[in-house]
């Protein structure tokens, strides 16, 4: 279950390398659930267009109003200054600089309304004003190159927006004043996405352009058969080149368009390639205007193993041009230098994401800035400089100048909290699979580790199967529990395995349609790895993960005995019961084809469920009840059928919480919850 896009499980990770108090410091302390509220998560990085500041948004818990509260930052170029633009506010997200500097936009809800804007604030001073008025659902926006439009994606309930109005029209299956719930009428074959809900008929998301002189709203693109996103301008200002699909996501066929269109209303749509859906689309013209790079994905076949690759387009249409076909690793991220004669990348490698340099139009590849074990995010450039967000081992994600083959840091917002914590040293492991794989993982020991003592270890398995386990320490996704177990005395073993990113395509690609049996091996060969070098105590095994990561853990305990406790978060282990009940119709039916067709398949995969009685493991499960990513009601098949064969189980259902848990105290109560049920079966000798 892909779970990468990212993705993630909402938990506030403290994951990192050790860092041990040198004589005359202040005592480090171990990690404890009261410091998740204190973790500042920045996000979105975006460089001033004359490269002075850089904006980016910070989000923290709020406790009182359990709930996260983000706000708009910037630092300067020389990281001497750092500004909050915004007050902490629920839903703050995707800031841009107006194309002269003086105004930072961002989407939020004004006061006193429910509904996202489009705020403009003046950077010299002064509160923000409400740019916009829709009634529909802005998902995002961008600036025309001479900031006197804005191009909007909007979703309307019915029929778009006429005239001058900014308001959407009513709904016209409703009689005045009625104002009953309607039925939700679906016609997609994806019908459902985890946050966004049922995606119902007659919803279709367009391109609008807004006169930010006159607030005149036009409708672009009105063609009620498409839903359309990611909309960027040409440098000329003259089209707009957007994402288009019959579905809200790639079409049956997997596939997305590439479209651009006259920025005026009426203009003809013209289709410039169709394309794979990657993992996470973006769009950007080169600064010459002669050129449309996007990224592509894998064949509907392997859509669940990321391998996303970068590619151009002319910008008056023709042959694409692949930029990273001999790089057999994922781009993540990437922004095109200001003379178009290169673009950076992010590159996912081996438990890491580097920077690196395309020189065009020969296609060299070479690294951006020294190797090592870190994680870089988020490229954003203007006027020659380029900024990243950064994690590593020791260090949540902050924001870095990508300079003379370097990485130099602007901010520092969590510095303070890191400096009160001791962290567990983290170790690159690598051991042999079944049929001589090598596999590769990450060991995190206790913050007190002492050589030669077995301890009790923790096998925490991350989602995807895309994606990997990496040297950061960050608070997206799958990454809190790790320094947070080692710090209750665990070792914690982390292990790529086959299916996962980070190795290439042929190691993501071998596990298609024979899920729980390869990742399987290479789970447990890390087990015995970790037993063998006298690390980890055979004993006081466990095993738990998220996503996939807790669907592994299904397929794990129903294949091996030794493990005293396992927890499984937002997992499934009857897949048939799946197929039209979450939202990876494109993956089931491509991947493992229709059940009717591949009935045996399907129960193959299923096989966690069918043989419960196979399982002896004291097992809690988890979920939250609005997940439509991995519905709760895998966890709930489970612990029924655990609970029937009278092994120990038990059931934590979060609500109101979908596959990432965003409510602060449930992200307390899970870490809470967790190391109670491990400390319950964990029983020295």
């Amino acid at each position: 279950m892909n779970a990468r896009n990212l993705a993630a499980a909402g938990l506030l990770l403290i994951q990192a390398a050790g860092a041990i108090a040198q004589a005359g410091a202040p005592a480090r302390r171990p990690i404890a659930v009261a410091d998740f509220d204190r973790v500042q998560h920045l996000s979105d990085p975006r460089v001033a267009p004359d490269g002075a500041w850089v904006a980016y948004v910070v989000t923290q818990n709020d406790i009182e109003a359990d709930e996260e509260r983000s706000a708009v930052w910037m630092v300067s170029w020389d990281g001497t200054q750092r500004v909050a633009l915004t007050h902490p506010a629920n839903g703050t997200e995707k800031p841009r600089w107006s194309p002269d500097g003086r105004f930072i936009s961002y989407l939020a809800a004004p006061a006193g309304s429910a509904k996202v804007q489009v705020m403009l604030l003046d950077r010299r001073g002064g509160d923000a004003r409400q740019l916009t008025h829709v009634d529909g659902e802005i998902s995002d926006y961008a600036w025309s190159p001479d900031g006197k439009r804005l191009a909007m994606i909007i979703e309307q309930r019915d029929e778009p927006a006429k005239g001058g109005s900014d308001d959407a029209a009513p709904d016209a299956t409703a009689a005045p004043g009625d104002k009953s719930p309607k039925p939700i009428v679906i016609e997609a074959v994806h019908f459902k996405q985890d946050e966004d809900g049922y995606l119902a008929a007659g919803r279709a998301r367009h391109v609008y352009l807004l006169d930010v002189g006159t607030r005149r709203l036009e409708a672009l693109t009105l063609d009620p058969r498409f839903n359309e996103s990611a909309p960027a301008w040409s440098p000329d200002g003259r089209q707009i080149a957007f994402i288009r699909s019959h579905e809200k996501g790639a079409d049956e066929d997997g596939r997305t368009d590439i479209d651009a269109v006259d920025a005026r209303p009426g203009a003809l749509v013209r289709t410039l390639v169709r394309v794979y859906a990657p993992n996470q689309q973006s769009l950007a013209w080169s600064p010459d205007g002669s050129m449309i790079a996007y990224l592509e994905g894998a064949e509907p076949r392997f859509n669940a193993y990321m391998q996303d690759h970068l590619f151009v387009v002319p910008a008056v249409g023709g042959m694409p041009r692949p930029l990273t076909a001999a790089l057999d690793r994922a781009v993540m991220s990437y922004v095109f230098a200001e003379d178009s004669k290169a673009v950076t990348i992010a590159v996912e490698d081996d438990r890491t994401i580097y920077p690196a340099r395309i020189d065009m139009p020969g296609g060299a590849i070479s690294r951006a800035a020294a190797a090592g074990p870190y994680v870089v995010s988020d490229l954003s450039a203007a006027a020659g400089h380029t900024a990243v967000l950064k994690a590593d081992d020791g260090a949540f994600a902050e924001v870095y100048a990508l300079e003379s083959g370097g990485l130099r840091k602007l901010t520092g917002h969590n510095d303070q909290l890191l400096e009160g914590l001791a962290l567990g040293v983290v170790e690159d492991v690598s051991f042999k699979s079944s049929n001589g794989v090598e596999v590769h993982g990450l060991l995190v020991k206790p913050p007190a580790f002492v050589a030669g003592r077995a301890y009790p270890m923790l096998l925490w398995i991350h989602g995807g199967p895309n994606g990997e386990d990496e040297h950061a320490l960050v608070i997206d996704g799958y990454q809190f529990e790790p320094q947070y177990f080692a710090a209750r005395g665990f070792v914690v073993l982390r292990v790529n395995y086959r299916g996962g990113s980070g190795r290439g395509g042929a190691f993501a690609r071998s596990i298609a349609a024979d899920w729980g049996h390869k990742e399987v091996e290479d789970l447990l060969a890390g087990v015995d790895y970790a037993v063998k070098r006298g690390i980890a105590d055979p004993q006081r095994l466990h095993v738990g993960g998220w996503s996939y990561g807790g669907i592994l853990t299904d397929y794990t305990i129903a294949s091996d005995r030794r493990f005293k406790a396992a927890i499984s978060g937002a997992g499934s282990a009857n897949q048939l019961a799946f197929y039209g009940a979450d939202q990876y119709i494109l993956q089931y039916n491509n991947e493992l084809g229709p059940p009717w067709r591949n009935t045996a398949l399907w129960l193959k995969v299923s096989y966690p469920f069918l043989h419960a009685d196979r399982i002896h493991t004291p097992t809690l499960f988890l979920g939250g009840d609005r997940d439509f990513n991995v519905p709760v009601i895998g966890g709930e098949q489970m612990y029924e059928a655990l609970r029937t064969l009278g092994v120990p189980a038990q059931l934590a259902v979060y609500p109101d919480q979908h596959h990432v848990f965003t409510r602060p105290s449930f992200v307390r109560d899970l870490a809470a919850r967790m190391s109670a049920w491990l400390d319950r079966w964990d029983n020295p000798r």
